[in-house]
């Protein structure tokens, strides 16, 4: 498989509105990639392009190696993980965490399979890597924000995809919480069986040194991609954010604030 994701030229039109324009954005193997962009860029959009709901008004669309038009996407699907926390709310509250898990090997909510010893070692195991094995019996509810997430990464990883999306997964964490899941994160990118990993953001500081690539996106453009430590740069920050900022690094992560400056209303 020479791209993981191989978008281009792709606009997507709803009515008279644009939301996609002209995107161009390849991924290759072993490549691990932040998609940063403010609310209404398009990174919802572009995401539910790229697991097949939605078709390109103009532009070709190929992922995993299958180009869209030549693939039943209900197959291609299935090696893709995608994780949102709209997900939480259609699980069932009371499952407890490993079965929660276990469901993900049949893309169902819910469990309707008989359990298989091998299925309760591949959670245990999935769970032991991203540091929530003691949530093991625990009912889902009783995890908070951050505990569920991790429990619907590994969900995702019953699949065995071989592109994970993660979807804003940080929001609404507290910053421990947030800190602990984005540790998570960092461990399971350097696993020999990753898969690549999509992860999306409006925030700087949690793109991780796992993300080697960076893509802006804004008003359904994207204003550049590349290396991830050429990307976060002062300039090209300013210029995306479309006003000035300042850029601090600190242990290979990049924090951002808007740059100090006359007050027009002193």
């Amino acid at each position: 498989m020479e791209h993981v994701i191989d978008i281009q030229d792709v606009t997507w039109k709803n009515g008279h509105n644009y939301l996609l324009r002209n995107v161009s954005w390849t991924v290759r193997p072993k490549e691990h990639w932040a998609l940063l962009g403010l609310n209404g860029s398009g990174k919802t959009t572009l995401l539910n392009m790229i697991n097949g709901y939605l078709w390109p008004t103009t532009g070709s669309v190929s992922v995993l190696g299958h180009r869209f038009g030549e693939v039943d996407l209900r197959e291609l699907r299935r090696s893709i993980g995608w994780v949102s926390s709209s997900l939480q709310e259609k699980l069932y509250a009371t499952d407890k965490a490993q079965y929660v898990v276990i469901s993900g090997k049949y893309a169902t909510i819910g469990l309707y399979e008989r359990l298989s010893d091998e299925d309760l070692n591949r959670a245990e195991a999935l769970m032991r890597t991203l540091g929530c094995t003691h949530l093991w019996d625990r009912e889902f509810r009783t995890c908070s924000q951050g505990e569920k997430q991790k429990v619907l990464i590994a969900r995702a990883l019953m699949a065995d995809p071989h592109l994970l999306i993660l979807d804003e997964p940080c929001n609404g964490l507290d910053l421990f919480s947030r800190e602990k899941l984005l540790d998570s994160i960092q461990e399971l990118s350097c696993q020999e069986q990753s898969p690549t990993l999509i992860y999306v953001t409006h925030h700087t500081e949690e793109i991780v040194p796992a993300f080697s690539h960076t893509l802006l996106l804004r008003r359904g453009e994207v204003v550049r991609s590349g290396a991830t430590e050429s990307i976060l740069e002062a300039d090209i920050l300013t210029e995306f954010f479309e006003a000035p900022v300042e850029v601090e690094k600190h242990r290979q992560r990049v924090y951002v604030r808007a740059a100090h400056g006359e007050n027009p209303l002193a």
